[in-house]
């Protein structure tokens, strides 16, 4: 497998490099939901059609990750399945889309995996899990009212992109989350427990957002990965991860 990108999804890929001789999997990009500057947008798309059309001369399959955030699907209770119609609500949101379309339009095998909020080892300090855990040990936690986060362990995201590939799954958008939106506010509690900390929690008032999106086909195609779903998700990722930082 040839992995593209230094951020801490490319280092977790790299327990299944030696797998996949024929994909490549663009793990790098803008990841930052917030970020709207067109420069970076335009030096992205550039990237992803250079590995594009390198995929397609050399017939290599492109896995792209791509977002299962608000950002790209919208906000709404019913789940969003991999069909539904997009409707950004941001520039991120529009940039995730255009990227796809480069993808799935460059004439090479791909596979395209929108993926929630990616939690696990190597995160950088200004990523949602790591920031959480050092706002508590500050002493005080910044929340949005009413945020909710949809987390996948990281683990099993690069499961499913081994189990995938392993299938010979080509052509194909596929969700990979957990299909449970959390409060952040529960996160955070489950931090504090883990630490022994209790923090001041300061609420944001803001538009209030949830996107649900379905896992049904992700764990369909993988039914190993069903237990991404099980009620005690979230404190299997929290004893795993929250030592880390």
């Amino acid at each position: 497998m040839e992995i593209i990108g230094k951020g801490f999804i490319a280092r977790n890929l790299a327990a299944v490099e030696d797998r996949h001789p024929g994909a490549t999997v663009l793990a790098a990009g803008v990841s930052s939901t917030w970020t709207s500057a067109d420069e970076e947008f335009d030096r992205e798309a550039a990237l992803v059609a250079e590995v594009s059309r390198k995929c397609r001369a050399e017939g290599r399959l492109m896995v792209f990750l791509s977002s299962a955030s608000h950002a790209l699907y919208g906000t709404g209770d019913a789940p969003m399945t991999e069909d539904t119609e997009l409707r950004p609500t941001s520039p991120y949101g529009i940039q995730r889309l255009r990227l796809e379309n480069i993808v799935t339009d460059s004439g090479a095998p791909w596979l395209v995996l929108r993926v929630s909020h990616a939690t696990g080892r190597w995160q950088r300090p200004h990523q949602l899990l790591p920031a959480l855990v050092q706002q508590v040990r500050d002493g005080s936690v910044r929340l949005h009212k009413g945020a909710h986060r949809d987390l996948v362990d990281v683990a099993d995201l690069v499961g499913a992109i081994d189990g995938l590939l392993v299938q010979g799954v080509d052509n194909e958008v596929i969700n990979v989350a957990s299909g449970t939106p959390l409060p952040v506010e529960t996160v955070v509690h489950g931090i504090e427990r883990r630490l022994g900390l209790f923090a001041r929690h300061e609420i944001v008032d803001v538009p209030f957002s949830l996107t649900r999106v379905s896992v049904d086909k992700l764990c369909t195609l993988l039914p190993e990965l069903r237990s991404v779903t099980d009620p005690g998700y979230l404190d299997r990722m929290l004893d795993r991860y929250v030592p880390h930082y």
